[in-house]
């Protein structure tokens, strides 16, 4: 947990998207202090006509390297939000080409009770995480 959802444009190769999926995983290994495995990442591709994100008339350009990553997290701090959105674009630039102004990133914040691992228990409740 975090929990991460990725919409990207079609047409990247298998290897390409688990160099994306790592570098944020790191960034995020980084910024959340969370434990390794704790890796939790769906990607969802598009077509583009089917993923439209513009840029809140901010003049960010975007190109067809664009990924928006959406966390579904516990409550974070801000620093701790501002480092993770600095570490996945740095990471991206560096390790997969994607421009910064390229990677939109959108926290939704949720509570233990929100969360079930598996076998029908609430793990942050049940104290077994």
């Amino acid at each position: 947990m975090p929990l991460l959802r990725f919409d990207l444009y079609k047409g990247r190769s298998e290897a390409e998207t688990k160099a994306l999926l790592d570098a944020v995983h790191r960034a995020m290994l980084a910024a959340f202090k969370v434990p390794e495995r704790d890796r939790y990442q769906i990607v969802h591709e598009h077509s583009p006509g089917t993923l439209i994100m513009e840029d809140t008339g901010l003049d960010i350009p975007r190109t067809n390297k664009f990924v928006n990553i959406q966390v579904t997290t516990r409550p974070r701090t801000r620093e701790q939000k501002e480092t993770f959105y600095r570490l996945v674009t740095e990471a991206l630039q560096s390790e997969c080409g994607i421009a910064p102004a390229d990677v939109m990133i959108s926290m939704v914040t949720n509570s233990d009770e929100d969360w079930s691992f598996g076998l029908g228990r609430a793990q942050f409740l049940t104290g077994e995480l």
